[in-house]
């Protein structure tokens, strides 16, 4: 059962070809990799997929909604995480909660119940003060706040000890295994051994898609660093 649909999917800025008429599908509770080096396009696309930004042409559905016409139903049902955590850095990690709940419609006791399963954070702590792995964790669980069908992780793992970084998956294989769909984008090639599959950009098009052993075998790589270089090498983008 496909979750995310994208059909011919295009955003254009005058001349530039930012993304050009992708197409993939995503499955419910699939771990999806969308990679590429910096200017590919994976940002653009994404933020098309969130409903933030309008396509030039083509379709997508995003939790059954389409993303052009219905933008703020699919900012409902997804959320979002980003490499710079999304978060209220002056406001405590209990205020950060009470915020972002409300603003997913949480009752009060919804969000005392998310603050009470905090605890080990430190829930009166200012979030400018907290080591990063645990800003990691508290923007993971605000981007879950409201029980949503799909994640968009955007290099949710930037900047984080190893440690920490396999911490962090084996908390999203955990999602999946409960259904949830997610969506990631990263610049660990290690990181994408974990995915269901993988799709490649490279200069606003996707050069390829499939499991990372599918991968691995088209391009006769042995990594997915192999598989990387290899297709980045024919982009023109910097």
């Amino acid at each position: 059962m496909s979750i995310i649909q994208v059909n011919g999917l295009s955003k254009h800025f005058g001349a530039f070809k930012a993304v050009d008429d992708i197409r993939f599908e995503v499955r419910k509770g699939e771990i999806f990799g969308f990679l590429g080096a910096n200017g590919a396009g994976k940002t653009t696309a994404m933020r098309m997929l969130t409903g933030l930004l309008k396509p030039t042409s083509g379709m997508a559905f995003v939790a059954g909604f389409d993303v052009s016409a219905q933008p703020e139903q699919v900012k409902s049902r997804i959320g979002y995480m980003s490499q710079k955590f999304s978060l209220y850095e002056d406001l405590t990690v209990a205020e950060n909660i009470e915020f972002f709940g409300g603003v997913y419609g949480l009752s009060d006791a919804e969000i005392a119940a998310k603050i009470s399963e905090l605890q080990s954070i430190g829930t009166k702590q200012i979030v400018a003060s907290l080591p990063l792995g645990w800003k990691q964790k508290l923007s993971f669980e605000t981007a879950m706040l409201h029980h949503p069908a799909i994640i968009f992780l955007d290099e949710p793992t930037g900047g984080v000890d190893p440690i920490t970084r396999r911490q962090f998956w084996k908390r999203l294989y955990k999602e999946a295994d409960n259904g949830v769909t997610l969506f990631v984008t990263t610049h660990y090639m290690d990181e994408a051994e974990y995915c269901d599959r993988i799709a490649m950009m490279v200069d606003g098009r996707i050069a390829a898609i499939g499991t990372p052993a599918e991968l691995k075998a088209q391009m006769e790589a042995a990594s997915m660093d192999e598989v990387f270089v290899k297709l980045a090498r024919g982009g023109g983008r910097s």
